[in-house]
């Protein structure tokens, strides 16, 4: 049992404020009609997106997973971070206890920002993990945020 800690971070074209709302506080609407071939849905379980509340994404029969469930931790709307955990579904693989993120993004440039993503792995008992499982759930999170990306600078009205 122990802890495996990765962090990355990319650089977008879209200001800090434009990506956490887009991604974090409206990514329940968002992400399923950007992402439909994946994303079936994601709804609040429990809450209305505060500290504490539970969100389901359901995903399509197009991806290898069912559906994940996630708590929110913190939520620093003034200082663009969230950290969020999963806690349910089958993308912790029977190896995991938990997943924990925190995301932030920070200014950069003329109009740009850094995403900055530190995620920590938490196995079971004598289970090791793979590095090319946790690379899969980095590179969908990349995906993700790619996505939402594009979609905002095809669209410089949304989410300002």
């Amino acid at each position: 049992m122990g802890i495996v800690k990765i962090s990355q971070s990319f650089k977008t074209q879209v200001t800090p404020d434009r990506m956490f709302k887009a991604l974090i506080i409206d990514s329940h609407n968002l992400c399923p009609k950007l992402m439909f071939s994946s994303i079936k849905s994601i709804e609040y379980v429990q809450g209305e997106g505060d500290v504490g509340s539970i969100k389901q994404m359901n995903f399509t029969e197009a991806s290898p997973f069912k559906y994940v469930k996630h708590r929110i931790d913190a939520l620093d709307k003034e200082h663009y971070m969230v950290k969020f955990t999963v806690i349910e579904g089958d993308a912790l693989m029977d190896k995991l206890e938990w997943i924990a993120y925190e995301v932030k993004f920070e200014p950069y440039g003329y109009g740009g920002c850094v995403c900055k993503i530190t995620s920590e792995y938490k196995t079971k008992e004598n289970v090791e993990i793979k590095e090319e499982d946790i690379e899969l759930g980095k590179d969908r999170a990349i995906g993700m945020y790619e996505v939402v990306e594009a979609y905002l600078l095809a669209h410089p009205r949304a989410y300002t």
